[in-house]
């Protein structure tokens, strides 16, 4: 199977739920269908659930918590259907939801019962552990509340289920009472949950203080541990790993770090530091290689675009823009790198900008295709004109096939070319029923024709983007295959205003393939223009057609 086929590959008919982490004795447990799936601006269907689930199975979690059954419709749905469409192959799927109420017995509260219904293998329940939660939240007394723990875990483990239990502000009510607290956690033990994981439901522990407090907890309760950590301080992985530092075997993560408020523990730093800092095979072979893949492709479900300066997995992770890196690079990459990137699915990238010395461009020009190593002179102009350049408002880093342009251009001593400009205009027009037209009209000289063509669109860019298309299709068939996936503006410099100076940048895609251009101009569409030129002629390039 292809490196990434599995990605696209659906799960076969629903088996009994087997599987598990390469060992038990270590869980890594995701909560992005519940926990991650809180985040402002997220909103999964059961069908992106179902995706999910199998990419986190794919990718060789221990656990993939599905949400709440019986709590609201879809999560109902999502556990009726993952056990008909999922066989999972590594993880094992996980009912959430909340000890009995006070007062009742866990054998006839409904929403225990929905757990069960579920049919989920394991269940994870919300407990309280903060005295003040239980008085004022839940509005019962202490002692009822350990009932409500040891009488639900009891009885979900008699039914033949794994049980965890989540003990929620449980480093806020360790600091106000301790004994409390893991009376919570040495109820829950006892009662048979497998782990008891401990929350920083508000987010504002730091790694030193849960260090400590895991300690104690685990020599004073003898229970299995796990951690939960939001990251309202910013502190969420590394007071995970804190936690494992101090005999946490369990760790709760999302994809990407997604959840309520600023987010929860980043499931891809966790494993990554789990498997490659601590030498733990928390992972099935081939997991961690996947992993940029699935991160991307998580973040392509829940409609939100990949951070590109996350760790190990974001396209800036391992990306090298200064002069004095890239001269230490390419004596030995692992100078300036931690890890080698393949070893999580990324790559190393170069960045070309005003920064730039000559090892940059070597090693640009390596990485698109070309050998410079042999031309100091070449070299040389390259490293110039860039930054003469970048002075006047260009970035090479973040278009690519403008750099090859100029690049080729200084090896060939002439631009590459498809067509000849003879000139261009746009015409905007403001009718007295206050509709809007933009007609542009572009003439050129193609293999020995001039062409002459004139197109309206929505705006003045649109207008000139469709007119330059219909203009050269004629003489280049192919370009009909090249599309418009992305188009940014930024005013630079100038009097200010609308009379900055505007840098364009253009991303468009054909035969699998995406690439970035640049252009810079007095205006807007004098740089849309230049961005354009270079997206087509590196795009007709890039599909083999020869050029003038």
């Amino acid at each position: 199977m292809a490196d990434d086929e599995w990605l696209n590959t659906p799960s076969p008919a629903a088996a009994p739920v087997a599987g598990g982490t390469p060992a038990d004795d270590f869980h890594v447990f995701d909560t992005t269908l519940r926990d991650g799936a809180q985040r402002e601006g997220i909103s999964l269907s059961v069908d992106d659930k179902l995706t999910i689930a199998r990419l986190l199975d794919g990718f060789g979690v221990g656990f993939v918590e599905g949400g709440w059954p019986g709590a609201n419709p879809r999560d109902t749905e999502f556990f009726a259907r993952a056990r008909e469409e999922i066989r999972f192959q590594h993880a094992q799927l996980v009912a959430f939801g909340a000890t009995r109420r006070a007062g009742a017995t866990a054998a006839e509260d409904l929403q225990v019962k929905a757990l069960l219904d579920s049919g989920a293998p394991v269940i994870t329940l919300v407990a309280k552990a903060h005295d003040r939660h239980v008085e004022l939240a839940l509005r019962t007394t202490l002692d009822e509340n350990l009932a409500m723990v040891a009488d639900t875990v009891a009885y979900l483990r008699q039914e033949g289920r794994r049980v965890f239990v989540d003990c929620e502000h449980f480093f806020d009510g360790y600091r106000a009472n301790p004994e409390y607290a893991e009376s919570v956690v040495r109820t829950a033990h006892e009662a048979g949950a497998e782990v008891v994981v401990l929350c920083d439901t508000n987010g504002g522990m730091l790694p030193a203080r849960v260090q400590e407090v895991v300690s104690a907890v685990l020599a004073d309760t003898g229970a299995r541990l796990g951690m939960h950590a939001q990251d309202d301080s910013g502190c969420a992985v590394a007071n995970t790993l804190a936690a494992v530092e101090a005999g946490a075997t369990h760790v709760q993560c999302t994809a990407n770090g997604y959840g309520e408020r600023v987010g929860n523990a980043n499931l891809f730093p966790v494993v990554a530091a789990l498997e490659l800092k601590y030498g733990k095979n928390v992972l099935p072979p081939g997991g961690l290689a996947r992993m940029t893949q699935v991160s991307h492709a998580i973040a392509e479900v829940v409609n939100l675009t990949p951070s590109t300066h996350q760790p190990y997995v974001g396209v800036s992770a391992f990306a090298h823009k200064a002069g004095l890196h890239a001269s230490a690079i390419k004596v030995d990459p692992d100078l300036y790198q931690h890890i080698d990137p393949e070893r999580v699915g990324n790559t190393m990238r170069m960045l070309v900008s005003d920064m730039a010395g000559r090892a940059s461009v070597e090693l640009k020009g390596k990485e698109l295709g070309f050998d410079l190593g042999g031309d100091r002179e070449l070299v040389g102009r390259v490293v110039e004109r860039v930054k003469e350049r970048e002075l006047k408002g260009y970035t090479y880093e973040s278009a690519d096939a403008s750099f090859e342009l100029l690049l080729r251009e200084e090896i060939d001593g002439r631009p590459l070319e498809y067509f000849r400009i003879e000139s261009w205009r746009t015409i905007a027009e403001n009718r007295a029923d206050g509709s809007h037209a933009n007609e542009a009209t572009v003439r050129l000289v193609a293999k020995g024709e001039r062409i002459l063509s004139t197109a309206e669109g929505n705006g003045a860019v649109n207008a000139l983007d469709r007119a330059l298309r219909a203009a050269v299709e004629q003489i280049y068939p192919p370009l009909a295959d090249i599309e418009m996936a992305n188009y940014r503006v930024r005013l630079l410099s100038g009097s200010g205003g609308s009379g900055s100076t505007a840098r364009v940048t253009t991303a468009l895609r054909g035969d699998g393939h995406e690439w970035t251009t640049i252009g810079v101009g007095s205006n807007i569409l004098a740089a849309s223009w230049e961005a354009l030129v270079d997206g087509y002629t590196y795009g007709l390039s890039h599909l083999g057609v020869d050029p003038l």
